[in-house]
């Protein structure tokens, strides 16, 4: 707007006041243009969140397959979409395979397998959403199929993050939470293989690519490095070990991971050396190229590190223990002053909801991993973590990976699944059964957790997800221990 300038009045006596005019006013002070600012941000930003969250361009994304079956020759096969079959009881085992024996037999390991361990939620509405997901993975980990090429097997432990071409790979982040699902329903040996095959693929360096190649060979691109895998791999090796009663049996499977964990602790302690101890950028769950540090790469560093302190200390190691220990108080301090301040942003100093309108992205679901389990709750981690509920709740009913995520109606099951978790593990009961109720009510025909749901509440994409089915199984173990079901 121009302003137009405007002589002032003519005095009488230069310096002296006009009379006939009133006096003028005095100058406002500074403080009333911030208030002024203020109000104007807080109009917008009300009316961005509005915004962001009615007006949306719903997606759509197609369901591949309906979920995984066992073939009498032992090789999985995929279930076409929109196709449910019927399974024998307790088995991925077509029950029109039922009259093959070899079908039968395969039927009979994967009910021994389940009977070898424990249900969480056995009895209630969560038995079959439960039971469903770990079958799931059990048909998944160290899996053959065959292709032109012939029968192909994956390495033992090999758990792939579902079965279409783009996720028939093993990610150190969803083994992770494989391994401490399998371990917290009974599945020791199993879960133990699980990080068995990550501890194989892991450098002399202790570091981790984004994903593998199911038989153990290499990687299947060059989406290169990703350095939350070192923070879930020893969370979930303490994890592991936790459930293991018999000291004997811990030990022996501490000797087995012992590789995985000191490697992983001495290549975290080398990226977080110098002040103030935050790591490089790396890409994160996001699994996109970034230049700047993410809270989903430093959260689960210091969670791992904690766990890890833990774990050390158990095994009468002081002096790895005291070194994890001290690196994660000095990482966890760099965590509160770097991310609190603008309430635990995915990148710091990108906050508000002015900055997702303005193309930030805001919280994202890596607010849940300053959380139970994972770590005590950071100074405001909670009120950051329920708000990202909110802004990432999605049209029919589940969570985007993030506030800033693309707003094309899409709910993701991993997050919310997740979320489910942490409040699980952190007393919000009711919270934990909501998202759980909204998973289960969105599988697919033939029972299995797919990775998206539409706005219309269709399931999309792959189905089954083992880290969705991990975190399910998790969940539910979480309300069971504390009495909630």
């Amino acid at each position: 707007m121009t302003r137009t300038a405007v002589a002032p009045a003519r005095q009488a006596v230069p310096g002296a006041p006009d009379p006939t005019r009133p006096a003028p006013r005095r100058p406002r002070r500074r403080w009333m243009g911030w208030v002024a600012a203020a109000v104007v941000y807080a109009a917008v930003a009300t009316w961005s969140v509005h915004l962001k969250a009615t007006v949306s361009t719903e997606a759509f994304v197609d369901l591949y397959l309906d979920g995984v079956l066992l073939q009498a020759d032992g090789t999985v096969a995929e279930v076409r979409a929109r196709e449910a079959v019927t399974y024998l009881p307790g088995s991925r085992v077509l029950a029109a395979d039922g009259d093959d024996p070899a079908a039968q037999a395969l039927a009979r390991e994967q009910r021994e397998w389940l009977a070898a361990g424990t249900v969480p939620g056995a009895g209630t509405r969560y038995e079959d959403l439960v039971e469903a997901a770990l079958l799931d993975i059990r048909t998944l980990t160290g899996a053959a199929f065959e292709d032109r090429r012939g029968v192909l097997r994956a390495a033992p432990g090999a758990v792939v993050a579902g079965w279409t071409d783009r996720w028939r790979y093993v990610w150190p982040r969803d083994a992770s939470f494989v391994a401490a699902a399998l371990a917290r329903t009974g599945h020791i040996e199993d879960a133990v293989a699980v990080l068995g095959f990550v501890r194989d693929v892991q450098t002399d360096a202790g570091g981790f690519q984004a994903r593998y190649l199911a038989d153990g060979s290499g990687v299947p691109d060059s989406r290169g490095v990703q350095l939350d895998g070192n923070g879930w791999v020893l969370w979930s090796a303490a994890t592991v070990l936790d459930q293991i009663q018999d000291p004997a049996a811990r030990r022996a499977a501490l000797a087995e991971l012992r590789p995985l964990v000191d490697r992983s602790v001495d290549h975290v302690l080398a990226l977080t050396d110098a002040a103030p101890h935050l790591p490089p950028p790396s890409s994160d769950y996001w699994e996109v190229r970034e230049d700047e540090l993410t809270l989903g790469t430093v959260a689960p560093l210091l969670a791992g590190l904690e766990h890890a302190a833990a774990l050390y200390d158990d095994a009468g190691e002081p002096a790895r223990a005291a070194a994890a220990a001290e690196r994660a108080a000095q990482l966890r301090t760099a965590v509160e002053e770097t991310f609190r301040p603008d309430g635990y942003t995915r990148y710091a100093g990108d906050a508000g909801p002015m900055t997702t309108l303005l193309g930030g992205n805001g919280r994202d679901a890596a607010t849940a991993m300053l959380l139970p389990p994972f770590t005590t709750a950071l100074p405001g981690a909670e009120d950051a973590w329920l708000a990202s509920a909110e802004e990432m709740a999605r049209p029919a009913g589940g969570l985007a990976p993030g506030a800033g995520w693309k707003r094309d109606g899409i709910s993701w099951t991993p997050e919310t699944t997740l979320y489910a978790l942490v409040a699980a593990s952190s007393g919000r009961y009711e919270l934990a059964t909501e998202w759980l109720d909204w998973v289960s009510a969105h599988r697919t025909g033939s029972g299995a957790i797919p990775e998206k749901v539409l706005a219309n509440g269709a399931p999309a994409a792959v189905a089954p997800l083992t880290w969705s089915s991990a975190n399910v199984v998790l969940a539910v173990a979480a309300l069971e221990d504390a009495g909630a079901l």
